[in-house]
């Protein structure tokens, strides 16, 4: 047994179990039971932000927060479309992405510009991949206690907007990010994360890629950041490393166990291709000039996309933005050192829909199982801008943003579970929420009903938590009651948002409504507000 304290000031007492009982799925009636899965890693360190992470080192550099199981008691460029659609009512939704070699340089103070965040219409994900964030030995493991620097400014940047930290993965410099905004958040489901390294012979981070999946309202996404060998002689090198980390990244989800099997991929980071034969003189006069189209035939992507098939599955917009590297930092000067590196497009983004299966011969059936399949619930991804931010000037490359619509029929629209508050919520006395699941899924005894201020960051930012039911896990549709202790309310009160989180699913399942929580009594008695205040003075 050992001790941990919510950051509401809650004492919990936990112990690690081997095993959570698991809700019973319709189809057989019966009770599953999982077992807690076992991790080679090199350390951990308990979270003090989630009763159910641990923070783990592993031995390659990869660091991140994982679950484990505790006691109960305790600038518009050209549009670029892709996909396919039926007639039938459709969404549409808005993602902007970020790819950017920050070159172990701290952020910028004001990332507004980066995030475009008045853009009209308004965004519904933001996709942030980064490669070689500091990852210096005493940097490292400063970034295990809390998080990073990068992290930082973009959760304190969007959270007071209303987007919320899905997910993250870091492997050494490679850093991606995930935010949706929170209307969103019980529709994103099944959310993974892995990693692939291919720097010095495969067994340093410092090179490889890190990639995030999730079903989004039932369309299976995923997001690989990659950091490419470097130089220009080795484009080779790099389409070999994309395949292999391809080849080598798989996931727990039967319907995509691998990238390539996810209705949409999109690639992206410092890949590190460069602009073959030309010399420097002619590259920097095409720059100047605004002739780019003059390099395109000799992008090494470009050329390889023409000789590998697996790369020609990839959708890219058209360069038309300066190349990104390599610049003198803080200034729009390319390299002006001894090396005099030549301009390039190294940081790339590139999105692919899987392709439709194609029926052989002697299968007269497929053309009406995966394709039918397929269409009832299209996707269309069209790329609205393609371009890079040349005001930043902390790191030799420039940030490269892609903005993307994506036009999708909802596989569901419902959340997994509705979540409500009860009555009036105050310090001055216990409150009451109920939850109902709406929809049969692994439910877990380790899952938990956290207590959100508006504008959180992500679901460990709450204020207090109260695990689900103890004893018996619910029905469909059975109305389960919960108390919260009265001295886990907040004492100022305000704005507040319960959340269902699932430990199986890694995802908040079901939002409540915006509430008030009342000022207490206690916050005046206490000296924590003046008397008068919402008339709390009798």
């Amino acid at each position: 047994m050992f001790r941990f304290k919510s950051r509401a000031g809650c004492v919990w007492d936990l112990a690690l179990r081997r095993g959570t009982a698991e809700r019973k799925v319709k189809a057989t009636e019966k009770r599953r039971n999982s077992q807690t899965t076992g991790l080679t890693i090199g350390k951990q360190i308990q979270s003090l932000d989630s009763p159910l992470e641990i923070f783990v080192i592993c031995a390659q550099g990869v660091c991140g927060f994982f679950p484990t199981p505790q006691e109960r008691d305790t600038d518009k460029g050209e549009e670029m479309s892709t996909g396919r659609f039926r007639s039938g009512g459709r969404d549409k939704c808005r993602m902007h992405m970020v790819t950017w070699n920050v070159a172990t340089a701290e952020p910028p103070e004001d990332i507004t510009s980066l995030l475009q965040l008045d853009v009209q219409p308004p965004t519904d994900l933001y996709v942030i991949g980064l490669q070689e964030v500091s990852s210096s030995p005493v940097r490292f493991i400063s970034d295990l206690l809390v998080e990073d620097s990068w992290s930082h400014v973009f959760m304190d940047t969007l959270a007071p907007r209303g987007f919320i930290k899905v997910t993250s993965v870091r492997m050494q410099g490679l850093l991606l990010l995930v935010f949706a905004k929170q209307v969103h958040l019980p529709y994103i489901r099944d959310i993974q994360t892995t990693y692939t390294r291919t720097g010095i012979f495969g067994y340093w981070g410092n090179k490889g890629g890190v990639s995030v999946r999730f079903s989004f309202y039932g369309h299976m996404v995923c997001f690989l950041n990659c950091h490419l060998a470097a130089h220009m002689n080795y484009a080779l090198q790099r389409v070999d490393e994309f395949e292999y980390i391809l080849e080598t990244q798989d996931f727990d989800i039967s319907e995509s166990p691998n990238v390539l099997d996810h209705k949409v991929v999109f690639w992206f980071g410092d890949l590190n291709f460069r602009i073959a034969d030309h010399g420097l003189h002619f590259l920097r006069s095409s720059i100047n000039s605004g002739r780019l189209n003059l390099l395109w035939s000799k992008d090494q992507l470009l050329m390889m996309k023409k000789k590998e098939a697996f790369l020609q599955e990839f959708e890219e917009g058209p360069l038309n933005f300066k190349p990104t590297y390599k610049f003198a930092r803080n200034s729009d000067t390319y390299d002006t050192s001894g090396k005099k590196r030549k301009p390039a497009w190294t940081d790339r983004i590139l999105w692919r829909i899987k392709p439709k299966d194609l029926p052989s011969e002697d299968d007269e059936k497929a053309s009406t199982c995966t394709d039918d399949g397929q269409d009832e619930y299209p996707i269309m991804v069209t790329q609205d801008k393609y371009t890079s931010d040349m005001s930043y000037g902390v790191s030799d490359h420039k940030p490269v943003i892609a903005t993307f619509s994506l036009e999708l029929r909802k596989c569901f629209d419902t959340p997994m579970v509705h979540i409500s508050p009860v009555g009036v919520w105050s310090a001055d006395q216990d409150a009451v929420l109920t939850y109902t699941v709406q929809e049969d899924f692994m439910s877990s005894t380790w899952d938990w009903i956290g207590l959100y201020k508006v504008g959180f960051k992500s679901a460990s930012d709450y204020e207090t938590f109260v695990w689900v039911r103890e004893n018996e896990l619910p029905e469909i549709n059975e109305v389960i009651q919960i108390s919260v202790d009265k001295d886990e309310i907040p004492l100022l009160g305000g704005q507040y948002v319960l959340g269902y989180y699932s430990t199986n699913m890694q995802s908040i399942l079901g939002l409540s409504s915006n509430f008030q929580i009342l000022e207490s009594k206690r916050a005046v008695m206490e000296g924590l507000v003046p008397e008068g205040i919402n008339g709390i003075n009798k």
